[in-house]
This record gives structure tokens, C-alpha cells and sequence, in this order.
């Protein structure tokens, strides 16, 4: 078993590097897990990095070996392993983590940052030739295809991004795009550079059929959605970019989940279960991009230290108090909620053994939810840690009840 973090984060792209950044700079013991050799997730992946803010000119690559150089700098540590498995002990504090390397980590907080990866469509001959002339990745191969003609298949913006990299290296791309003549998913920037890229054709209304080849890919077949008619072409290479699959398998029995697979969270990175957060393109989002991840991920480093203060704090004041603990559901807002604090530090104040708490329900919403606080004002009284009485105000001589 592993030393005890504070936050460990599962996943180093741009989103988990950003949260190992913030949570290490706000002095918590922060551990990084990746399942592969290199971080930097699919940033690492893009050759241009145009609409990261203040890189004017910078690869993905290049840029994720910034966010490592910065989590270095304030002491984040770095670990390899699959995390296959999460428990959570039976306070729901501590939670224990396995990986396919039988190693366990053991942690107040988890972030989920395990981003995404290339779809699969499943077309005759992707499998098989998948490394063989079949790709996801044009940094990683674009060089193996120099002087050649390749298709891409998929018109968003990593596909057009993709395709106006490979032109640096290929003869000619051809994209097969699913829709009518002159229509892209990608943003208009990226849509007017593909269409002013004279290495760049396009093959509308169609699909890919069949990838097609004896050890290597040579051409594919192309179906019209139109007319039905099926026509085939050479082709060297054929790189897929369409789209994405969360990586959630692992936790798909934990916390809640939209029905395609990606994680639910709040404003807070907070996902259903008290403790554990995610950020970047793991979660169900409007825009994937390096910049939004990086916000997540400072969103959720934040909220994990103020998860484990208030937990912390809980367990000090409370659960592990042996002797009465009067806990005041208030808020600010509430003139009721001050009166009652007021009376109730009143009859504590020569009672040695009693002590009164306050949890304000917006700032330990947490808290809140686990005992059912809706409104306000609630006193729960606990004798040793355990919940003996709880009421519900609405007259202050309700309080003497409690006593």
C-alpha cells in the first residue's frame, strides 16, 4: 500500500497536468498516474497548437512538455499504471485505487482526467490494417506517407487540422465527407483553410465501405450516400478522424455517466460521487479543446482542496469528537440561522463536553447533502460521533429538545 495523497489524478494530459499544477501549488500531495509511457494525452498528438492562448508558435508536443515542466517545478509526482479499480473506504473519505500492475494508491481525492480515444467505426478492413497503412494519429505517421496520396475520413476540425498538417508530407489528401458539396463540421477558420489548400480534395456525400489491401492498405471503397453507387479508389494511407470515446470504462459502475459514456459533472468538476472530480474531454462538454481541459483542470484541483478542508474539518470537529457536537445548518442569509447559533453557544458555553459547529450549506454543500439539508435552520446533535438528535427549526424553543 501506498503513502496517503492528497489528490491523485488519473491521466496526464493537458486537463490532468493543469490540476496537478494547481493542486501541488496549493501545497497537496499530488500524484499523477498514466497508463502510457509519455504524458500529454491527445494534445501530445496535434502537430499545430494556433488557439492556445500566448503560444504563438508551438507544437502539441512541445506545449505538453511545458505542462510537465510546470507540475516538475512544484513537485507533482509521476507514476505509470492502468488504474483497473476504485474503492472507497466506508466513511467515503479515503479512496483506494488498483491498477493492472496489482499496485494500490490510497487518497482523500481522485480527478478523473483520462480524456479520449479515436473512434473506431468499424469499417471492413480498419482492424486489420489498423498500423498497416489505417491511422489516428498524422504526427505520429505523417512522415511514412511522404510524397503519397492518403484519405481522411471525417470533416471536423481535427480532420481538416490533420488533413492541412499532412500536406507538409503527402502529395495528396483526399477527405470523404459525409455531407453535401461544401459543407464541413469544422469552425470557419479551419474550414477556409482546408478548402484554400491546394493539396486538398474533397469526396462529398460519401463514405468509406471498405479499406482495402494484401499486407498494406492500397486503396478503399467509397459508397455514395445518394445514389447508392459504390466506386473504389487508390489510396497509400487512410487516416481516421471522427471523433472520440471517453475512457470511463473503469468507472462506469461508480459515478454517473451520459448514456455515450462521458462523465457528469457540476460547475465545480464535481461528478456524483463526494470526492472524486473530472476535467477535460473524459466529461460531458460543450467544446474539447487543450484550453477548456486546463480550465477543468484548475476547476477541479481547487474544489478537491476544498473538499478535503471541509472533510478534514468535519472529522476533527465532529466525527471523531468525543463529546457532544450541536451542528448549525445555516446561512448567512438566514436571520433564523443566527439566532439559533447565538442560543446555542449560549447553553454550551460552561458544558465543557459540548461544543457547537456551524456548516454554512452553500460553502459545504457536501456536508449538507449527506445529512438532507434543504432549508435552514437544522441543528443535528451528536454524541460521539453518532447523529442522537436532529431538528428541524422553526421556533427557537425547539432547540430545548436537544439539550
Amino acid at each position: 500500500m501506498s503513502e496517503l495523497y492528497d489528490v491523485i489524478i488519473i491521466g496526464g494530459g493537458s486537463g490532468g497536468m493543469s490540476a496537478g499544477v494547481y493542486a501541488a501549488r496549493g501545497k497537496m500531495k499530488t500524484l499523477i498516474l498514466e497508463d502510457k509511457r509519455n504524458t500529454g494525452g491527445q494534445a501530445a498528438t496535434t502537430s499545430e497548437m494556433e488557439n492556445y492562448p500566448g503560444i504563438l508558435e508551438a507544437t502539441g508536443p512541445q506545449l505538453m512538455d511545458m505542462f510537465r515542466d510546470h507540475c516538475n517545478k512544484f513537485g507533482v509526482e509521476f507514476a505509470r499504471g492502468l488504474v483497473t479499480d476504485i474503492s472507497i473506504a466506508e466513511d467515503g473519505f479515503i479512496k483506494t485505487l488498483k491498477t493492472n500492475k496489482g499496485e494500490e494508491f490510497q487518497t482523500k481525492s481522485i480527478i478523473i482526467a483520462t480524456g479520449a480515444t479515436p473512434r473506431i467505426l468499424g469499417i471492413k478492413g480498419e482492424a486489420e490494417f489498423r498500423g498497416k497503412g489505417v491511422s489516428y494519429c498524422a504526427t505520429c505517421d505523417a512522415d511514412f506517407y511522404e510524397e503519397l496520396d492518403v484519405v481522411v475520413v471525417g470533416s471536423g476540425n481535427t480532420a481538416v487540422e490533420e488533413s492541412v498538417f499532412l500536406t507538409k508530407f503527402v502529395n495528396k489528401v483526399t477527405m470523404i465527407v459525409l455531407h453535401d458539396q461544401g459543407i464541413l463540421d469544422a469552425d470557419r477558420t479551419a474550414q477556409e483553410q482546408a478548402f484554400a489548400n491546394d493539396k486538398i480534395e474533397f469526396v462529398w456525400n460519401s463514405v468509406v465501405e471498405e479499406i482495402c489491401g494484401d499486407e498494406l492498405v492500397d486503396g478503399v471503397k467509397l459508397k455514395n450516400l445518394k445514389t447508392g453507387e459504390i466506386t473504389e479508389m487508390s489510396t497509400d494511407g487512410v487516416f481516421m478522424f471522427v471523433g472520440t470515446v471517453p475512457k470511463t470504462e473503469f468507472v462506469k459502475e461508480l459515478i454517473e455517466l451520459t448514456p455515450q459514456g462521458y462523465v457528469i459533472t457540476n460547475e465545480k468538476q464535481e461528478t456524483s460521487v463526494p470526492g472524486i472530480f473530472a476535467a477535460g474531454d473524459v466529461t460531458d462538454k460543450f467544446l474539447r479543446q487543450v484550453v477548456t481541459a486546463a480550465g477543468d483542470g484548475a476547476v477541479a484541483a481547487v474544489a478537491a482542496d476544498r473538499y478535503i478542508e471541509e472533510e478534514e474539518s468535519w472529522r476533527k470537529s465532529v466525527a471523531e469528537f468525543d463529546g457532544t457536537a450541536m451542528v448549525a445548518f445555516w446561512n448567512p442569509l438566514s436571520k433564523e440561522s443566527l439566532d439559533v447559533i447565538n442560543e446555542l453557544e449560549v447553553h454550551c458555553k460552561d458544558q465543557p463536553d459540548q461544543r457547537v459547529v456551524t456548516i454554512d450549506t452553500y460553502k459545504s454543500q457536501n456536508i449538507a447533502n449527506r445529512f438532507n439539508v434543504k432549508e435552514v435552520p437544522v441543528v443535528i446533535r451528536f454524541d460521539a460521533g453518532q447523529e442522537a438528535k436532529r431538528v428541524d427549526v422553526k421556533d427557537i424553543a425547539e432547540l430545548e429538545t436537544l439539550y
